[in-house]
């Protein structure tokens, strides 16, 4: 099955081409984020007006890579939600005017599954899993127990940590996207500053990070009245230390509870490379049979693989139930 895949979320507007839900054809993906740089964040109706310029630029770039034909396309998945509004509704159009053309079917996908689903594309899963959601928008630690079954055990009550990166990075007069920035800062950092780690109530799976957000502020605010230097690398690390105790710490007790055999992590964030390392490290030490993975650096970010992945089992799934 030939699986065109569709993303328009937000900031990037993605078309890919997929084989049976595996093999990569093509994943044609544009990027804003120069245009979005100067404002220091995401500006919802420049977003949606450069996807309106650039989606039939993208399927051509995603076509012509593939060397397929629109008629060899089986299937067509795009992005519903969540996300901004009007670069959703840019990508969902296209897609239904795709579908109704070529007359073939038509699957929206959560974005945050296609996040998840894009583990599978070098990965195959092994049930049941736990799936740690580290994004702009979302933090979440979910149970699956088979294709499409979810278990959300716990979400973020305040800011996603991409979210508080930006942020932190921002006070940190750091460029946007200043996630990756802060990355690369910790890694020469040390941990000096006392900063607090949130785990809430000992059973609690959610997450809470506008706190730590808060006191990162705080710290700042304070040295600059005093008239002392911030050490920039040092002040990233004492954040990133103390987000990824918390992320690190929930994921292994939830893999232990659930006794799982796989952990995948999912979404923009699953690029930090002192994420990568810490979960690592401790899924070696402190967990037995356990597989980790997580996505190539280019299926971190938006892209449109992921979504026809997700799309692909999804119709699947329908399929057989129908």
């Amino acid at each position: 099955m030939i699986v065109l895949g569709i993303e328009s979320s937000c900031d990037e507007t993605s078309v890919a081409i997929l084989k049976d839900g595996k093999e990569v054809l093509a994943n044609a993906v544009y990027t804003q984020i120069p245009f979005h740089e100067v404002y220091g964040g995401v500006i919802p109706e420049v977003a949606s007006r450069h996807h309106v310029r650039k989606i039939t630029y993208v399927f051509e770039e995603a076509f012509r890579e593939a060397k397929i034909e629109k008629e060899d396309i089986d299937l067509v998945c795009v992005t519903h939600h969540p996300g901004l509004i009007g670069s959703l509704l840019v990508g969902i159009n296209a897609a239904k005017a795709f579908a109704l053309t070529y007359h073939i079917p038509y699957v929206e996908v959560d974005h945050i599954v296609g996040h998840i689903y894009a583990n599978y594309i070098e990965n195959d899963f092994n049930f049941p899993m736990i799936a740690l959601v580290v994004s702009g928008g979302h933090t979440e630690l979910r149970l699956m127990k088979d294709h499409y079954d979810f278990t959300l055990l716990g979400e973020t009550l305040d800011d996603a940590v991409g979210e508080a990166y930006d942020k932190v990075g921002r006070v940190l007069d750091l460029a946007y996207p200043a996630g990756a920035k802060v990355d690369k800062l910790s890694s020469i950092g040390n941990p000096s500053y006392k900063l607090p780690v949130v785990l809430l109530e000992k059973d609690s799976y959610n997450f809470s990070l506008s706190g730590l957000k808060s006191a990162v502020i705080n710290t700042v605010n304070k040295c600059k009245m005093k008239g002392e230097e911030i050490n920039q690398a040092n002040l990233a690390c004492s954040f990133q230390t103390s987000v990824i105790k918390v992320l690190v710490s929930k994921t292994i007790k939830a893999a232990k509870e659930y006794n799982v055999k796989q952990i995948v992590v999912a979404g923009g964030v699953a690029a930090n490379q002192g994420l990568r390392k810490a979960l690592a490290d401790a899924v070696s030490s402190e967990l037995e049979n356990v597989k980790l993975t997580f996505p190539q650096m280019k299926y971190c970010t938006d892209n449109a693989a992921m979504i026809a992945v997700a799309g692909y089992f999804k119709y699947l799934l329908e399929k057989k139930n129908s």
